[in-house]
């Protein structure tokens, strides 16, 4: 690929939008023109590619009755064709409104321009008449009209019927509905997304009032949310009459529920907010939901094709980029949301625990990240059952290569938490099962091979399972998400197997920030919260391999950071490598841009440049989509924590065992290095 092409949004399915709130003034029909074409070029060098501007705005929207004069309305038609000549040489597709005449009616219309030409236009539907609106003094309802429009000698096509569609970005299909359209129980932009229509738009006055901008924004949540679509709405701003109304100018676009911007209120200077809009994430999404499918009705749409110019090559980024997409980003609601995700695992575990009649919990203590985690979890079921901590069976287990920093901390965590903890051995058994199979290691040689690796592993499991016999117990397991992502455990009687895989739904990212939860929100003592700590400085290691180097295994496979990432975007939406590769970049290549999540240390913070994610983005995609899935066919009962998906055979992810990696593979290799 090209490295113009592989830069540019348009190229991964994304549509820049903007609202835009032009200065007015009430019926100064050429001052309006003049200001909405400000705003054209405006968006025309920053790339826009679909521009909303407010309700009414060619001659502002509280003028009452002057909306019925002639003079007025003729000036707006002539500005109508005006503005869409201005757009020839532009390359944003601009929605303007203006109330225009038909068939002895006048309408409160949506106009689409751009070509140099009007595309269509499009009537209120609900026209408000209570409080402080009087709409049906002076207009029409569009509902149920069709047919054309006769515009400074020009028939348009004229109707409630309308979607646009670009004839050069797949998922560049919008809607125009007008204020009041957005309030009623159904609004037509939902028949829109169901005919097709990916991103929706309103032109809106609305009127400020104290609370009504969060009413708005509830709005647009919801309708993004429940039609899977982008919504972009734009409200009248400075300028407009304050006769008897204030008017703040609010400005936002959403997506499928998450705000990409907003523009600021009761600014007195022309406002134009900029978000990058995802088309093939809100269609992934449709594809996937049978509901938005099974919903489609018998509401039949025009589509008006036009053609559309994108620019190519990196014309920048206005989007929040998440660089840990299943960690909370709210920081008003960081609190709850690590509630939740804790509490999902708690609630779960408490449940198989009470099925199994409420013997005890078997777990392998490690001194690492997972086997913290599944203890804390357990721990507190123990908590809310009212169960002494003993009930827990906590197990240390050193073998060739464990150090004595996890050790020590496998125990000062055992003893902090109150459980009974006991250490065995397993090297004894590991020197004799490897000399029962012929292994170089038995004779002193320094042979340190997968055999020698599993063997370790195998053995701590099997231990496991039977104290587990022997005591009346089950046992609980501590691999995480991204391990069965990666297939980074052991197959069988090994790591990959147990009763229950409480930390089978949580990605190691997930883990490491919700024990660091646990500290900070105080969910156990302060000796407690002092072990958590030191866990969670600890460097990430198997510990199988014996030598004076520790065995990193983000060294060996790759950031865990970097291949959540990739999974999350993999496994929810479905996207190729080139486009993971693509938000990778814009996520990770600079420490000063995007996102981190809220209390993230500093000390943590890295950045990756686009030939380290391509490389790691590699292995990703061998062992997901390669051999890996084998293990993740015969995993054991865990419960889903996030939206991201898990892995589970019998939930989010079913795929057969010996497929091929070759086309993901042949996608990212058209990334450019």
């Amino acid at each position: 690929m090209d490295p113009r092409t592989f830069a540019s949004l348009h190229t991964h399915g994304f549509v820049r939008v903007a609202t835009a709130t032009p200065l007015v003034r009430p019926a100064d029909v050429r001052f309006n023109t003049d200001a909405i074409a400000e705003r054209m070029e405006e968006a025309h060098r920053a790339h826009v590619d679909l521009m909303v501007c407010p309700e009414l705005c060619v001659t502002a929207y509280a003028i009452d009755d002057l909306h019925m004069q002639d003079a007025l309305l003729t000036a707006a038609e002539k500005a109508v064709g005006v503005l869409a000549a201005r757009t020839a040489d532009l390359s944003p597709i601009t929605l303007i409104g203006a109330p225009l005449r038909r068939d002895g009616r006048i309408y409160n219309c949506a106009i689409a321009i751009g070509g140099g030409r009007v595309l269509g236009v499009v009537p209120k539907s609900f026209l408000p008449n209570y409080r402080e609106y009087y709409e049906k003094r002076w207009f029409a309802h569009g509902r149920g009209t069709t047919g054309q429009i006769r515009l400074n000698g020009v028939d348009v096509p004229f109707g409630a019927d309308l979607i646009f569609q670009a004839d050069s970005l797949p998922g560049f299909v919008f809607h125009m509905e007008v204020c009041e359209d957005f309030w009623a129980p159904t609004p037509p932009s939902t028949a829109a997304a169901l005919a097709g229509a990916v991103i929706l738009t309103n032109l809106s006055a609305s009127n400020i009032t104290i609370g009504k901008a969060d009413d708005r924004h509830t709005l647009c949540i919801s309708q993004s949310m429940r039609a899977m679509a982008a919504y972009a709405y734009s409200a009248a701003g400075a300028g407009e009459s304050t006769t008897d109304l204030a008017w703040d100018g609010q400005g936002a676009i959403y997506e499928l529920g998450d705000m990409l911007g907003q523009s600021a209120r009761f600014d007195t200077s022309p406002e134009l907010c900029i978000a990058d809009v995802d088309t093939g994430r809100i269609l992934s999404e449709r594809m996937r939901t049978g509901t938005f499918n099974d919903a489609t009705g018998d509401a039949a749409f025009r589509r008006i094709t036009f053609a559309h110019k994108v620019a190519n090559g990196d014309i920048g980024f206005h989007r929040p980029q998440r660089r840990f997409p299943y960690i909370p980003n709210r920081a008003d609601k960081v609190d709850q949301d690590c509630f939740e995700a804790f509490n999902i695992q708690v609630d779960a575990l408490r449940r198989r625990f009470l099925s199994t009649g409420g013997g005890k919990m078997v777990l392998g203590i490690s001194g690492g990240l997972d086997s913290t985690h599944a203890l804390i979890v357990a721990a507190k079921v123990c908590d809310v059952l009212g169960l002494p901590r003993s009930t827990i069976l906590a197990y240390t287990m050193p073998g060739f290569a464990t150090g004595e920093e996890t050790r020590g901390n496998a125990w000062a965590l055992m003893r902090a938490m109150g459980v009974e903890g006991a250490e065995i051995d397993i090297r004894p058994a590991a020197r004799q099962m490897l000399a029962d199979m012929g292994h170089p290691f038995a004779d002193g040689q320094p042979v340190y091979d997968v055999t020698f690796e599993n063997v370790q592993a195998g053995l701590r499991t099997d231990y496991l399972f039977r104290l587990a016999n022997h005591h009346g117990g089950f046992v609980i397991g501590t691999g995480d998400l991204s391990e069965l992502a990666l297939g980074w455990c052991t197959y069988g009687v090994g790591d990959h197997m147990s009763h229950y895989a409480v930390n089978a739904g949580v990605p190691k990212t997930l883990i490491q920030y919700l024990i660091r939860w646990a500290v900070t929100s105080n969910q156990f003592d302060a000796a407690t919260d002092d072990i958590l700590t030191a866990i969670l400085n600890t460097e990430i290691s198997p510990e199988l391999v014996p030598g004076a180097e520790l065995q990193g295994t983000e060294s060996i496979i790759g950031p865990y950071a970097l291949h959540d990432f990739f999974l999350f975007h993999t496994l929810r939406y479905g996207f190729a490598p080139s486009k993971i590769a693509f938000l990778a970049e814009r996520a990770w290549s600079d420490l000063e841009v995007g996102l981190w999540p809220h209390g993230y240390p500093d000390a943590k913070k890295v950045a990756y440049d686009r030939a380290t994610i391509k490389s790691w983005l590699g292995v990703f995609t061998k062992r997901f989509f390669g051999f890996s899935q084998f293990k993740r066919s015969a995993i054991p009962n865990g419960p889903k924590v996030s939206a991201g998906g898990a892995l589970s055979p019998r939930g989010d992810w079913r795929a057969p065992s010996d497929g091929s990696p070759q086309v993901w593979l042949d996608d990212l290799a058209r990334v450019p290095d």
